[in-house]
């Protein structure tokens, strides 16, 4: 062979693999998926995980393994997503956290999710329950910002953790309202409503799955959902804008990402799969019991609010000082 004919066949070698890319493309998925979760089993961006995986096994033919990697505010699952191979079989199940608020609280992270993780839809939207115990005497959220404002800076408010949604949606209301308060973090939403149930602390928002028990038994009083609409557990609570602060909004989201570079043909079949399964009555169902609620939002429309949600809350984290010391 000279060295002509070898040129030759170097040159036509990469138009002779694009059938076999193009195969690969059409059939997948061919092997089990893993849909890569930042926390530990049982939380609530784990248990929407795990109902999108069973279904989209149904829909695509193939298993999907939720894998937990919890570690770094959840910095550990998405540096694994990205730097894993785009070829459609890592998944991930990103939050407002990691993909949205991290940037502003560490300064050091390897990866920046926007840039390393392509979006390929939004799954669901859940808002957050305020919840009061026996430390405050508020009947509606009105009345407890009433309450804070007369505190002068004596009111304390207890979160899941510092810059979890909790945290966030709390300073949130707070900054709203003008009102000075001080955040008292937690590990985790249970010890942090055990000492909102015992009167300790007086105010915490958190989700649905935690607090619904409590609520149930009296433990605890819902004052307000933190959406832009009322939830169908909570159809008497209204929303924080209705019952006191016009605009405000804020939520935990759960969305399926994929690392950079994954083919825009196999995206474009996930994001149907995904579609298909969130239309479903048991989905439906298994996510309502979350306080979540199905989302119809596209990989275009995704990383839009997702690059909407990174600016407003790093204001926030700016504006109130957080930090995750």
């Amino acid at each position: 062979m000279n060295r002509r004919h070898l040129l030759q066949m170097l040159a036509a070698a990469p138009l002779a693999t694009l059938p076999a890319i193009a195969r690969a493309q059409d059939s997948w998925p061919q092997r089990p998926l893993r849909l890569l979760v930042a926390y530990a089993p049982g939380g609530g961006t784990d248990n929407v995980a795990r109902v999108l995986a069973a279904r989209l096994q149904a829909v695509l033919g193939q298993p999907v393994v939720v894998e937990n990697k919890p570690g770094a505010g959840g910095n550990l699952a998405t540096e694994a997503a990205a730097s894993a191979r785009p070829d459609g079989y890592t998944l991930l199940m990103g939050n407002q956290g990691p993909m949205t608020v991290n940037q502003s609280l560490f300064p050091n992270m390897r990866v920046d999710p926007l840039k390393a993780l392509e979006p390929v839809a939004l799954v669901a939207d859940a808002p957050l329950v305020a919840v009061v115990g026996p430390g405050s005497k508020a009947p509606d959220l009105k009345a407890l910002l009433d309450e804070a404002r007369a505190a002068k800076g004596n009111f304390s408010y207890a979160s899941a953790s510092n810059g979890s949604a909790s945290h966030l949606a709390a300073a949130l209301m707070f900054q709203t309202a003008g009102i000075e308060a001080t955040h008292l973090p937690f590990r985790g939403a249970g010890p942090a409503l055990n000492d909102v149930v015992a009167g300790h602390i007086p105010f915490m928002i958190t989700t649905l799955p935690s607090v619904a028990g409590l609520i149930s038994g009296d433990l605890v009083r819902a004052l307000a959902v933190t959406g832009n609409s009322r939830i169908a557990a909570l159809p008497e609570v209204p929303t924080v804008a209705e019952a006191a602060l016009p605009g405000y909004n804020a939520s935990a989201w759960y969305g399926i990402l994929t690392p950079k570079g994954t083919p825009a043909a196999i995206r474009d079949r996930l994001q149907v799969a995904i579609s298909d399964s969130l239309t479903t009555p048991d989905v439906e169902k298994r996510l309502s019991e979350e306080g979540a609620v199905p989302s119809k939002m596209g990989g275009a429309a995704f990383g839009e609010f997702m690059n909407t949600e990174r600016a407003r809350w790093a204001k926030l984290v700016k504006d109130a000082g957080i930090t995750v010391d």
